[in-house]
């Protein structure tokens, strides 16, 4: 049997979207270390890579932590986040409030009793360590995330959305089919049956209630489970859309749709196969707001481009049409 996560009706019920700027933070520091990189995100990691070149971070406490040399790392890094699109300090106050014993468990689980010098001093003071952590934390995602977050939350707006409408049409098959090629739901639990998982043959222990479905723009290409928990088990995975992040102002419309379309349209459209406010693809694209509405409007009018609402936001998205028109 792979690898599986029982889940119930009650436990089913209780399954939820989040969004979390640390797991975000946590899985860009992976990335710069080499763990499971994606692809799809080398032009934020030459971006990053400059940066750290100009005013490198000081990640003592924590690079210890997430570049383990062994397979896995603490779970108490990325705590399931409380509500549906949780701020960074609320998902470094839940770090904090990991429960000593927990905090010593999953240091066990990954370090065993051979733990380096970094690593038993942590056991040693979890909270000054838990305390240390979130700092570091919290100024590397200032320097690394923060400068891309309202582009990196549109996607994660966008896939939740987008999942969230294929839970209404299919239920909760057709939801975890389209999460990931290596996931699936049937028969009261989600089951991880991809090559990566080939030789996990386990069934997870999960924590309370229902599962936490994570999107993750900066991270690995595979879905990541989080067991034994102190709080709820989270599945992250990454989010539609990323591999067309970075392109709003690198990549040039085609001729032909320029002269269908003029250049700034044309530009808008192609910029668009990514989710993006209009303020996003203002400054991307070096006009004013207002132009860019105008513009939007044609589009939107045209059937080319849709819109759809994100808190207090709106988002804006190439529809099929306009996909097959590019």
């Amino acid at each position: 049997m792979p690898m599986t996560i029982e889940l119930g009706v009650s436990e089913l019920a209780a399954t939820r979207f989040a969004i979390s700027p640390l797991s975000e933070t946590v899985a860009c520091l992976q990335q710069l270390a080499g763990i499971d990189r994606n692809t799809v995100n080398l032009s934020w990691l030459r971006w990053a890579r400059e940066e750290l070149g100009r005013e490198p971070l000081d990640l003592s406490r924590t690079w210890p932590l997430v570049v383990t040399g062994r397979l896995g790392w603490p779970e108490f890094l990325v705590p399931a986040p409380r509500n549906s699109g949780d701020s960074l300090e609320n998902d470094l106050d839940a770090l904090q409030r990991t429960p000593e014993d927990r905090v010593r468990a999953s240091l066990d689980r990954i370090f065993g009793e051979k733990r380096p010098p970094a690593i038993a001093a942590f056991a040693d003071d979890p909270v000054s360590g838990l305390r240390d952590v979130a700092e570091e934390l919290r100024v590397a995602h200032a320097r690394l995330v923060a400068p891309h977050w309202p582009r990196i939350r549109a996607v994660l707006d966008a896939d939740v959305g987008y999942h969230a409408r294929a839970l209404t049409a299919g239920g909760a098959e057709r939801l975890f089919a389209d999460l990931h090629p290596d996931l699936r739901w049937h028969d009261d639990r989600v089951i991880l049956a991809g090559e990566r998982w080939r030789d996990q043959h386990r069934v997870v222990t999960r924590g309370l209630g229902g599962l936490v479905l994570i999107p993750v723009v900066l991270g690995s290409p595979y879905v990541l489970v989080k067991e034994n928990s102190s709080t709820q088990t989270t599945i992250r995975y990454p989010a539609r859309g990323t591999g067309t992040l970075w392109a709003a102002g690198t990549r040039s419309a085609r001729s032909s749709s320029v002269r269908l379309l003029g250049r700034t349209r044309a530009t808008l459209l192609t910029a668009l196969s990514s989710p993006a406010t209009t303020t996003d693809l203002a400054r991307a694209l070096g006009v004013t707001p207002s132009a860019v509405s105008q513009h939007l409007k044609v589009l939107r009018d045209s059937g080319l481009v849709t819109r759809e609402r994100s808190g207090r936001g709106v988002l804006y998205l190439t529809t099929p049409l306009g996909e097959r028109l590019l």
